[in-house]
Formats: structure tokens, sequence, C-alpha cells
């Protein structure tokens, strides 16, 4: 696996069973063409809704982006299919908002979700991707995945290393930015409530004050 080549820190959270709700508003706000996309079909909102309930949070890795509301405007799916988990083999999936594009925020979920994935023992990270799903492709190959393609769709492959002890502690170097990032954009969401909530008041006083003068 090839070494990441941006440099610019983007810090990802991993995202539980609770965030599910969260994770189907994400995929279902994305528009046709990017739903057939990433799921090889144009799913329905009813579709996807049935994916991710089907998302089995305590085998397969979800990682999120998340903006300064807290919105997941970027995820990825690290599943382990129990055909393919017996080989060694892990399947990614990825996705992001529209108007969060051209960040590379796809690129920094497959080397995230490629450092896990070296950290449990996977030792082929696999993508399924329709041939017109370039993006995809592309970080694929950047990372230095073998890509095969069969007419509509391709596959890639990515040959993982040995976890060491550096590929440790960066994912736990990783997983400490996800959750500090995610505090400081909480408390900061909580402190501009305060102010708005103050703002209010400060402009009632006013206001009561103006109606007692008059």
């Amino acid at each position: 696996m090839r070494s990441p080549r941006h440099s610019s820190i983007v810090p990802i959270r991993e995202i539980g069973a609770r965030y599910r709700e969260q994770v189907a508003r994400h995929l279902i706000a994305l528009d046709a063409h990017d739903r057939y996309l990433r799921f090889g079909y144009a799913a329905n909102d009813r579709q996807i809704r049935q994916y991710v309930e089907r998302i089995d949070f305590g085998r397969d890795q979800l990682f999120g982006i998340f903006n300064r509301r807290l919105e997941l405007i970027a995820m990825a799916h690290l599943a382990y299919p129990v055909d393919m988990a017996a080989a060694g083999f892990a399947e990614f999936g990825v996705s992001v908002a529209r108007h969060a594009r051209g960040r590379g925020y796809g690129a920094r979920l497959f080397e995230r979700a490629a450092m896990h994935a070296v950290n449990d023992g996977v030792k082929t990270l696999y993508v399924h991707a329709l041939s017109e799903n370039t993006a995809m492709l592309r970080i694929a190959r950047q990372a230095g995945a073998v890509v095969e393609r069969a007419g509509s769709e391709s596959e890639a492959r990515l040959t993982l290393p040995e976890a060491s002890f550096s590929s440790r502690v960066g994912e736990l170097v990783a997983d400490q930015m996800g959750q500090v990032d995610y505090w400081l954009k909480s408390e900061a969401g909580v402190m501009r409530q305060l102010l708005a909530t103050a703002q209010e008041v400060r402009e009632a006083v006013r206001d009561g004050r103006r109606r007692s003068g008059s």
C-alpha cells in the first residue's frame, strides 16, 4: 500500500450503531446518479433504509467526516462479508455529499479504512464499482490497487501489509483526533446555542423596556 499523498489533516471518526439514522439521512440525500454509483443500481429511499438497517456494527466498521454542525458529510463502510472475510478480504464503499467534494475526503476515508483493515489482519481490501465510477477507481489506483475491468463493472484489489507497531499507533492517533474534533464541534454547537439564546433574551429585554417606556 502506497503512502498517503495528502498533507492536510482531516479528522475522521469511527461511528457506531447510534449513528444509524444519520447514515441513512446522509445516503438518502444523495441524488439519483450518486446513488447509482454508490450502490451499483438506482436505489430508492426504502432500499437505502434496508441497506442501513442490515449494517452489522458489531462486525463491520464505519467511518465518518462531520461538518461543524455535526452533520455527516462523508462516510465509508468497511464491510466483512462472511464469504470474503474467511479468505482475508474486506470490502470498501464510500459516499461524499455533493457540496463536500473536491476536498479529498474519499481518499482520506479509503486510507483510514485501509489502516483499520491492516490492524484487523485483513490481507486484501476489495472495491467493487461501476466502471464509470472513475473517482472511486482513481482513489484505489492511487493507493496501489490492481483494477480489473469487466464491461460495465470493475474490481479493485489492494494487498495490505502486515500490522506493525507504527500502524497500530497510527490508528490510535487517528481515533483520538476524530474523537477530539467531534467533541470540539459539539462544544462549539452548544456555545452557539447559548449565544443565540442570550441574544434572544437581550432583544426581549430591550423590547420590554421600549414597551414600558411608551
